[in-house]
């Protein structure tokens, strides 16, 4: 399996259970890929360093995801979004993935 983490900036405008509702299908989409979501964090809204898209503020929320297979439909799905901002799909190293004690990562 192969770590990743995924960080997702939301539009600030979105309301919690929104976010909530994309976070649920973006994990869905991940488990039926045969992925396993060990640990989302929603650090909320936060001010850009540089305007995005017309817009000073974004609603973060990171993943770690753990997954034998490629993630292409959720990175794909991610990129059509409409309250999706900016997203970033980053393959952990190996040592970091065991450090986070993500589930039976391997080469």
């Amino acid at each position: 399996m192969r770590a990743y983490e995924l960080m997702i900036i939301f539009s600030a405008d979105l309301d919690e259970s929104t976010v909530q509702t994309s976070i649920n299908r973006i994990t869905g989409q991940a488990k039926d890929a045969g992925a396993t979501v060990e640990k989302i964090d929603k650090w909320g809204v936060r001010r850009f360093a540089y305007e995005i898209d017309h817009r000073w503020e974004g609603f973060y929320v990171v993943l770690e995801i753990a997954s034998p297979n490629p993630l292409d439909e959720t990175d794909r799905t991610l990129r059509l979004a409409d309250d999706v901002i900016r997203h970033k799909f980053i393959r952990l190293p190996l040592a970091e993935a065991h450090r986070r004690g993500l589930a039976a990562v391997t080469a």
